[in-house]
């Protein structure tokens, strides 16, 4: 009788524990540009080994659709877009913490064609090319790399001639996708989105820093997180030499 009551004791001991450890455990929700992905989630796991107990749990899309999101009352600590206008719609409606947004990196734009391609094409003005049919970009709509890429078409003066040609993505991921599959001709994409399939991409050309307006990923501490004081501690990690070594190996820039 002692062994089954000494068993049971340590059945509910046991049960206990775990329930202890689960519930000890913080996660964080971080919503991010897609073209974060990579570089983000090895900094999470370094954010992680940091902070015993802690959680990064990321929801990577398209900027727009992740401030959306948010306006919608999604439970999101952190948020780090691929611009500025996405930031502030949220901004300007009052949903970042006073005093956190700051920009973290930035980005370059570039013209890519499938790895395969043996057409000749070096140059914006090339996408013009009847042998050009398809040409992939971020829906500007909702994606910034889209908006970057609708800026350097503009500056080249380019878009009012190709603007049948345009294939809009949902992300700046799946735009390059299409190009490393050879779905389409040609794409205007990030930088280091190619530098992720340059085995499958080739980068013919980087749009002047000028044709764009300036590219400056934010990051902030969204209202209504449970987590204020460690959402601050990962912006401050993602702003660390250590996090910016990091990006920089992905192709990113130092924010201006």
């Amino acid at each position: 009788m002692k062994a089954i009551s000494m068993f049971f004791a340590v059945a509910v001991l046991s049960i206990f524990y775990v329930t202890a450890n689960a519930d000890s455990e913080v996660e964080i929700t971080v919503s991010a540009a897609i073209s974060l992905k990579n570089a983000l989630e090895k900094i999470g796991k370094l954010f992680e080994d940091n902070h015993k107990g802690v959680k990064v749990i990321y929801n990577f899309g398209a900027s727009g659709s992740l401030a959306r999101q948010i306006e919608g009352g999604a439970p999101v600590d952190v948020f780090a877009p691929a611009d500025q206008k996405d930031m502030d719609d949220i901004d300007n409606k009052g949903l970042v913490v006073p005093g956190t947004r700051v920009d973290f990196v930035g980005n370059s734009v570039v013209l890519i064609v499938p790895a395969s391609e043996t057409a000749a094409i070096d140059s914006f003005d090339d996408l013009k090319l009847a042998k050009i049919k398809k040409v992939a970009i971020g829906n500007p709509k909702t994606v910034p790399a889209g908006r970057y890429a609708q800026d350097v078409l503009n500056f080249y003066k380019v878009l009012p001639t190709i603007g049948d040609k345009l294939i809009l993505a949902e992300n700046a991921r799946q735009a390059l996708d299409y190009v490393a599959r050879g779905e389409v001709d040609a794409g205007v994409v990030y930088l280091t989105d190619a530098m992720l399939r340059s085995k499958e991409v080739k980068v013919v050309s980087t749009a002047s820093m000028k044709s764009h307006r300036p590219i400056a990923y934010p990051i902030a501490v969204v209202r209504g997180t449970k987590n204020k004081r460690l959402s601050g501690d990962f912006i401050k990690a993602v702003k660390s030499e250590t996090a910016q070594g990091i990006f920089r190996d992905y192709g990113f820039t130092t924010a201006k």
